[in-house]
């Protein structure tokens, strides 16, 4: 790999001999990985089901190295959301974060969704989370992803993160702050990490990050575990901005301890000579099988000193709390088609945006999120069109097979590939909407007339070809 200059000589002054070892693990081929989707399903139940070879991460008990030459992507199971694909050490800044069922967790850089995912899978459906993402386009995904999960707590924001602390100021539990930087660590997956690389990067990268941590200051309860990561092996993203912003609040590092993780944070690397700094963790590729990473792992000590002036706002939100005369169409197509524990249990949390329902997550208030940009403002119920609820993919994917009264459980792979790419199925069952799914897990949505089922997986989601 032709490595900027600029960076091996960064690199060998910092490292000196060691660097040598750094430059050689860029010409090995990058680590692939997959992590169990916990919201369906055990790490033990999915490994019996895979197609293809496992390995277990040992710093991540859900997550998996496959072969290089697997695509996993490609898989029904896959589609079911039983599993993201994530390189395995970008696994380990949640299991340094630790979020639990209840807690209220942000996470600030959340696109593609990778570590949101993960935090969902934690949450096990309990407590919230709040998942932001400031560049639209990577929003997208980002919202795709959480979908295909199942995730039903969870609220996608658009927004930058100064922006979140009006409306959750010291609301958050815990934060994870996977910040934009200068990619160091993704050189052999990512080209576009190599190319765009410059010292002057680093530096507006370090620009981004002083920003984001102010916000996510804010936005951390009392006591609260705040959990800062990159991809990058520049001290300047790493120790020395840690180093600047404990100087500036009050924070107390804890000690990132992960199994078969043994690289710390360099004191010799600060500017000030940090000794806790060494509680950080380095990933190092030319020691562990993947890639390159730093993560730090915060506790917040007392209040914000200052108080929330915030008062930047937008047009009155399109949000609205939904009325039983809105209902009406939603509630016919629920009695018939779920178990009532399902929709009974949405309680009264159900909010339109337009013409679409959602079902926000349980302790939320509308004021609370009037004002910002809501990509998804919890469960996507589906969308009221002229005089009938058409259920959205998202519900689809948030039920169990047992949840539905309609069901057609595909067991043949072929029939599931069929269905992905949009055709229709040749199924009998029971007029009306039907919960499709794949040996056992859901896939999407079809409508049944007439011995047919009209397919109603995502056009946009759909597969060409195996």
């Amino acid at each position: 790999m032709n490595l900027p200059q600029d960076f091996k000589d960064k690199m060998r002054r910092l490292m000196k001999e060691e660097s040598d070892g750094l430059f050689d693990s860029y010409e090995q081929p990058e680590s692939k990985g997959i992590r169990t989707n916990t919201l369906k399903l055990s790490p033990q139940e999915l490994s019996k089901k895979l197609p293809f070879e496992t390995q277990g991460v040992t710093w991540c008990n859900e997550g998996f190295y496959i072969d290089s030459e697997v695509r996993p992507g490609k898989n029904p199971y896959y589609y079911c959301g039983l599993y993201y694909v994530q390189e395995p050490t970008a696994m380990a800044a949640v299991e340094a974060l630790a979020p639990e069922p209840g807690d209220w967790v942000l996470d600030l850089c959340a696109a593609p969704g990778g570590k949101s995912t993960q935090i969902a899978s934690k949450l096990q459906g309990q407590g919230l989370l709040v998942a932001n993402e400031l560049v639209n386009s990577r929003a997208g995904v980002l919202s795709t992803n959480i979908e295909r999960m199942g995730i039903a707590n969870a609220i996608i924001t658009n927004e930058f993160p100064e922006r979140l602390v009006d409306s959750f100021y010291e609301s958050f539990d815990k934060i994870l702050v996977d910040a934009p930087c200068s990619g160091e660590g993704m050189f052999r997956k990512d080209p576009g990490a190599l190319s765009d690389w410059s010292l002057e990067r680093v530096d507006r990268c370090v620009g981004k990050q002083e920003k984001i941590l102010e916000s996510a200051h804010r936005l951390l309860k009392p006591g609260g575990v705040l959990v800062y990561s990159t991809c990058t092996f520049s001290p300047e993203e790493n120790e020395q901005i840690i180093e600047a912003f404990v100087s500036k609040y009050s924070y107390a590092l804890e000690s990132v301890d992960l199994p078969g993780l043994e690289d710390h944070g360099r004191t010799e690397w600060t500017k000030k000579g940090m000794p806790d700094i060494a509680k950080a963790l380095r990933i190092m590729p030319m020691k562990v099988k993947g890639e390159g990473h730093f993560i730090v792992k915060l506790v917040k000590i007392g209040s914000c000193t200052e108080e929330n002036t915030a008062t930047q706002g937008y047009a009155k939100s399109r949000l609205k709390k939904a009325t039983k005369t809105d209902l009406g169409d939603y509630e016919s197509f629920a009695k018939l088609f779920l178990t009532e524990g399902f929709y009974k249990n949405l309680g009264n949390r159900l909010y339109l945006l337009g013409d679409h329902l959602y079902a926000l997550p349980e302790g939320i208030l509308l004021e609370t999120i009037a004002n910002l940009k809501l990509l998804r403002p919890g469960l996507h119920l589906g969308e009221f069109k002229k005089n009938r609820f058409e259920p959205s993919y998202a519900l689809a994917m948030a039920l169990r097979l047992s949840e539905a009264k309609n069901v057609c459980d595909l067991k043949d792979e072929v029939q599931a590939y069929n269905y992905l790419k949009g055709q229709a199925l040749n199924v009998g069952t029971q007029k009306g909407w039907v919960l499709i799914g794949y040996q056992g897990n859901s896939l999407g949505f079809g409508k049944a007339s007439e011995g047919m089922i009209k397919n109603h997986y995502p056009k946009g989601l759909r597969i060409r070809k195996k």
